[in-house]
């Protein structure tokens, strides 16, 4: 079994071979206890979109990992690809603007409560 670091290196990996544009990772192992990393990457049509998912699924079963689910791909707008503690999503330049995942992410990330500072001596 992969950890998450060298299964998101090889889903990046798998979008890059097929071209997948602006490629982010983001770490949400201190946000969420579902996952660890989100991956969201552009596709440039819904044919892309499903052949990037495609790509992820085949790369990662040959590495023996399990893929959990997909969703989204009758349209190919946005396709998710749930490979359990890494969610890659796989958007059409639109859908990634309006919903601004990125930006929900770093919210929360900010939002965080900080962990408690001891007060200071006197």
């Amino acid at each position: 079994m992969l950890t998450s670091e060298e299964k998101t290196q090889a889903v990046v990996s798998a979008l890059e071979d097929i071209k997948a544009t602006d490629i982010t990772v983001i770490d949400t192992s201190k946000l969420s206890s579902l996952f660890d990393r989100m991956i969201i990457a552009s596709a440039t049509s819904n044919r892309q979109a499903k052949a990037l998912a495609d790509n992820v699924v085949v790369k990662l079963k040959a590495m023996g990992e399990e893929v959990l689910g997909r969703e989204g791909e009758e349209s190919g707008e946005w396709v998710l690809v749930d490979l359990g503690e890494v969610l890659v999503h796989i958007m059409q330049p639109a859908t990634r603007a309006y919903y601004n995942l990125e930006e929900l992410w770093s919210k929360a990330q900010a939002a965080r409560p900080k962990l408690a500072q001891p007060p200071e001596s006197e």
